[in-house]
């Protein structure tokens, strides 16, 4: 380091290095995005196998070997090995076939919610980092859309992994007014929620991404409340919840992964749930924040309730994230929890596991690793893990339904 440089780093401004050090990792990382992904390159989705198929939709292998071959339905592509792959838009086209082919059976091929069941819109929370918020929220949404349901995924956290995990780098493809504060500002730059929705690679799956600008509601709402006005639609905790109206017949599920604070956007995404997923690593001092953040929605809840407003949750879940199940502290923290919540604590749990975290570093889920990624034993079972944790949250799903 030149002279001139050391007495540039001693004398530096905290303010200015704290910028310079941002423009610096964001250069970095955009530098990295373009080597994994270059400028006219789009994230996609892996091709799924027969077995794979026949276990998503439940049509027999031997009728999908079938119809390929009698060229009916939609035509699988057909790897090196000569086996047979579909894309998930494929798989989609078989659900709609076999719903119109077997009217009896129609839901159990394409399981949308009809006439009278309500829009599930799940929000996943808790103000510790660390706690695998995104994580559940992506990994839920690929299950909900791999099963053929329709999703909404929706960022209102200004780190904005979760539309990383999408594809959509915040600081490069996310513009000014393209995140949910679009459709939750005051002023007249306020857009329709359906104007701000982006598609995404994986087919059943919608966005709206976050960035730092989702930040400008935290600021912006305590204006606006000291202006004293009273209307339903200037309430801060409703905008999200009517907001979501407008585009409610397009979606089954909407999953809202929140900020790790609580804050305006975390009580709007709270007061706008059907169903309340809260994550929980299983160490005490994670447990010690978490039951910090319960007192403060309590008490937070408790002003909105005393507004005139009701909350109409259909359920409320602990999901215990990045579990050792050999680890005894964390047994004890889980047989606590299992003590004082009972049946709110999901019996599932999702297993602290290196597939996990190879696939994160790819900004993907354990859904769209390719065989040969990782051991096929350690991916087995995580896989095992996260799919009981979201076949246990479907399940709450249908149960507010009114489904067997």
């Amino acid at each position: 380091m030149t002279a001139q440089a050391q007495t540039r780093i001693q004398i530096e401004d905290p303010a200015d290095k704290i910028i310079r050090h941002a423009g610096m990792l964001s250069e970095h990382l955009q530098a990295r995005r373009q080597q994994m992904y270059p400028p006219d390159a789009q994230k996609s989705l892996r091709y799924f196998m027969t077995h794979e198929v026949s276990k998503l939709t439940s049509i027999p292998e031997s009728t999908l070997k079938l119809m390929s071959n009698e060229g009916k339905g939609p035509l699988p592509a057909r790897l090196e090995n000569n086996h047979r792959a579909y894309t998930l838009a494929q798989i989609n086209e078989l659900r709609e076939l076999f719903a119109a082919q077997r009217p009896a059976d129609a839901l159990r091929f394409k399981p949308h919610r009809r006439s009278g069941e309500h829009l599930q819109v799940l929000a996943v929370a808790n103000f510790k980092g660390g706690s695998a918020k995104t994580t559940t929220c992506a990994h839920l949404a690929h299950y909900l859309a791999l099963q053929g349901y329709r999703v909404l995924a929706i960022d209102l956290d200004p780190q904005a992994s979760l539309s990383a995990m999408f594809g959509a780098q915040p600081e490069i493809d996310v513009q000014h007014n393209e995140t949910i504060y679009a459709a939750l500002r005051y002023d007249d730059e306020r857009r329709s929620i359906a104007d701000i929705i982006r598609p995404t690679y994986f087919t059943g799956i919608d966005l709206i991404p976050g960035n730092i600008e989702v930040m400008e509601y935290e600021h912006e709402t305590p204006r606006y409340l000291s202006k004293g006005q009273a209307d339903a639609e200037s309430i801060f905790f409703e905008r999200l919840r009517l907001a979501l109206t407008d585009v409610e017949d397009a979606y089954d599920v909407v999953i809202l992964d929140t900020p790790p604070s609580l804050g305006f956007l975390t009580l709007g995404a709270i007061y706008a749930a059907t169903g309340l997923l809260v994550t929980v690593h299983p160490a005490m001092l994670d447990v010690m924040s978490m039951s910090q953040f319960l007192l403060m929605m309590g008490d937070l809840i408790s002003v909105i309730r005393d507004a005139g407003a009701t909350m109409k949750q259909d359920f409320l879940r602990y999901v215990v994230t990045r579990h050792d199940p050999f680890d005894q502290s964390q047994v004890r923290v889980v047989t606590m929890l299992r003590h004082l919540f009972t049946e709110d604590v999901l019996t599932a749990t999702a297993i602290a596991s290196a597939a996990i975290e190879t696939a994160g570093l790819a900004k993907r889920t354990l859904y769209e690793l390719e065989p040969g990624n990782i051991s096929a034993a350690t991916t087995k079972r995580a896989r095992e893990s996260i799919d009981a944790v979201n076949d246990q949250v479907l399940a709450l799903v249908l149960q507010a339904w009114g489904r067997a």
